[in-house]
């Protein structure tokens, strides 16, 4: 009888020690337990991944690093966004990017710095999931906007020491208005967007922002 758990598979549908699954999701005496009926396997997620998911990520991170962001960052962001709950762990991330933990590591550094992604922490555990913000392209362009804000401070600072009525404070000057117009109209340009899509038949309430976990 113990020869036989080294079949491949058994009459009553069980399996030995290679601890692949049967058809009634029982495994052998490997310890490795039952799956859970209906749950896909690591092997079906990651076809799953390969095929449908990673094109996409891969074509977005390409747009995004051409118009100037970090590749890697540009790779765990699109990630994120294309995943179920908008948010992975570094070894998620790791995984399905093919990607060093240190070039992880540096890609949500430099997204939690921009504003993009925040961090969580499972409770009752050290590890950490990193998500994107709600509303991930209306907090960045906030974010946006106060830097158009101290961009606007530092121009004008520099129009009156150069003189605006030299070619070079003329130009800086003119920056500064440029800036102080597109704030006015992203202001507004938010404002409806938002009007948009709250009026949009059918749409969801928006889920509430996730915080910390203790």
């Amino acid at each position: 009888m113990a020869e036989q758990r080294t079949e491949t598979s058994a009459s009553d549908g069980t399996r030995a020690a290679d601890g692949t699954r049967t058809a009634d999701g029982t495994r052998a005496a490997d310890g490795t337990g039952p799956d859970v009926p209906g749950e896909p396997d690591e092997e079906e997620t990651r076809r799953h991944y390969d095929e449908n998911v990673s094109p996409f990520v891969e074509r977005f991170a390409a747009d995004l690093t051409e118009a100037g962001m970090q590749r890697m960052a540009s790779r765990v962001f699109a990630c994120l966004l294309a995943s179920e709950e908008g948010a992975l762990t570094s070894a998620e991330l790791s995984e399905r990017l093919q990607a060093s933990p240190a070039a992880i590591s540096g890609a949500v550094r430099y997204l939690a710095q921009v504003n993009m992604i925040s961090r969580q922490r499972d409770r009752g555990s050290r590890r950490e999931r990193y998500l994107l913000h709600h509303d991930v392209w209306y907090s960045t362009l906030l974010n946006r906007d106060n830097l158009l804000t101290r961009w606007q401070t530092t121009l004008r600072t520099g129009a009156r020491t150069l003189g605006k009525d030299t070619p070079g404070g003329r130009r800086v000057n003119e920056s500064a208005e440029f800036l102080s117009f597109l704030q006015s109209e992203l202001e507004a340009l938010l404002k409806r967007w938002h009007e948009s899509r709250d009026a949009a038949p059918g749409r969801p309430a928006p889920a509430p922002e996730r915080g910390p976990r203790s």
